[in-house]
Formats: structure tokens, sequence, C-alpha cells
């Protein structure tokens, strides 16, 4: 198990996270949300081990995370930051690769092949690999790069593993979107457990087995998705009007926004303030 035990950072006077405890299991699709400015990545920062945080600890299987190797961490636990970038002329292959170098020597093996291969078809990237990495559009390097963090975690025998991910569907289109996310979904299926940070409710609904809501530094919420979500907490906590409506095939939640809806802090101004700041 990944967890943070009510986890604080500071900075300044300004608490960014403020006694925030979450954890995720072998297995386990946690979605994290909430608006911006709410800690979400900060969080995922102090998840990683990037982050040192103030107060609280993080600890992987009981044992905190800056007591272990790195190269043993990095076989147990891959980051997909936001919008990472990459200035050399690698090939996708190769960069895919990169996210090997844990496991491997000087030079790729057969598993690590194997990895880059499944990982990259896992994407829809396969027909990319030899292309130069400058060369490629946005959504295709983000997709390259989530095959890299996949490759970092394959294993041919089960194990406790964990990936993280910082907005894992920046740059992508819809139906790239759902391809990525639908890869993380299969690695729950591998034993590994996956913690998201999704700017999209939807997604968070359509994809975790649980919600933790994050606003204005504290834990809003934390639970199943069906417990957790509401037409309440769309308007406390994302300032909008909404209505759950339920897939009867999926026998899960899906929010709809209604035209026109307004932030709380918009439709509270008096009228004749309201029609200087409305909305088309």
């Amino acid at each position: 198990m990944l967890t943070a035990n009510n986890i604080t950072i500071m900075r300044g006077s300004r608490r960014i996270l403020d006694q925030v405890s979450v954890a995720v299991r072998a297995g386990e699709f946690l979605a994290i949300v909430g608006p911006n400015g709410a800690g979400k990545s900060t969080l995922l920062h102090c998840l990683s081990g990037a982050l040192e945080p103030d107060e609280g600890s993080v600890q992987l299987n009981g044992r905190p995370l800056s007591s272990w190797p790195a190269r043993d961490l990095s076989r147990r636990r891959a980051v997909l930051t936001q919008s990472p970038s990459l200035g050399f002329a690698f090939t996708a292959l190769q960069l895919v690769l990169i996210g090997r170098s844990p496991h491997m020597g000087s030079n790729p093996g057969r598993t690590d092949l194997r990895a880059a291969a499944a990982a990259m078809q896992e994407t829809g990237i396969a027909h990319l690999a030899e292309r130069s990495y400058l060369t490629l559009s946005g959504g295709e390097r983000q997709r390259v790069h989530l095959a890299r963090v996949l490759a970092q975690l394959y294993a041919e025998e089960a194990s406790e593993r964990y990936l993280l991910l910082d907005e894992p569907t920046n740059n992508l289109d819809l139906g790239h979107q759902h391809l990525a996310l639908s890869a993380a979904r299969r690695m729950t299926e591998q034993g590994v457990g996956v913690i998201a940070i999704l700017h999209d409710p939807n997604h968070a609904v359509a994809y975790a087995d649980r919600i933790h809501v994050l606003h204005r530094g504290r834990t809003y919420a934390d639970g199943a998705v069906p417990d957790v979500m509401s037409e309440g907490l769309m308007r406390e906590v994302f300032e909008v009007t909404a209505r759950l409506l339920r897939d009867p095939q999926r026998d899960r939640p899906y929010i709809v926004l209604w035209p026109g809806s307004r932030p709380a802090s918009i439709n509270d101004h008096p009228p004749e303030r309201r029609h200087a700041c409305s909305l088309p």
C-alpha cells in the first residue's frame, strides 16, 4: 500500500496541503479531483517522493518512502508528471526504453524490448517507434511518455507496483483520453495501484474505484464513487450546477452540466453587478 499520513506543505505562511491523508492499494484506481489550486499536484509530488512534506509522512508497504534506495523505488513506482518534455532527438522507442532503466544493464534485454513493445501497443504509438520525438505532436508526445511509465512497471510476475499520473489526458483528443485511461485501468488488473489527477470528474466516475476530493488544501471527501459524487459536491467544490444521472449499462453515475451553469461566486452577485461579468 502507498500511503500519505497527515501531510502538510507550507509555502511561507500559507498551507498548500493541510493534514491530508490518502492511501491506494495494489489493484485499485484512485482519482484525485478538485479545482485549480486545491493542492492536487503537490500531493502527488509527495506521494512520488519528489517533495518532502513539512509535516506527516509517506510510506510504501509500511516503510518510509525516503528510506527506499532509488533503484528499488523506481522498480515499484512510476510517475507521469504534467506536460513532460524532452529536448533530444530520441526515437519514440528509445524514449520508452528509458523507462526500463531501473531494470536493465547497459543495453536492453528481451524483457525490456517486450515491455516497450507492449506499452507502445497499449498506448497506440507502435507505428511511431522510429520517429524522432521532436517531430511528434503534443498528443503523440504525451502518449510516448505514458508508454514510458507503463514500460517502467512492466513485470512478467505479479508484484506490488504503483503508477502515479498527473493529468494524463493533457494534450489528448477525446478518443486518446479514453485510450490512456483505459490503459491505466488495465494496469490495475495486473495488480498495479493507480493514482491519477483528473480534471474531468466524468473521467473519475468512469474509471476510478475511489475518489479523493481536495478543496482549498484539505480533504473534502474520500470514498467509493457512488458515495462521494453528488450534485452538492459539484456545486460546493467546483461551483457549477450539475445533475448526476446513472448509466444503466455500467451502473455508474455520470455528470451533466446544465447549459448556462455559473460559478456560485458569479451567481451570488446582486443583479446590478452580475450583468457586468455574465457569461454568454
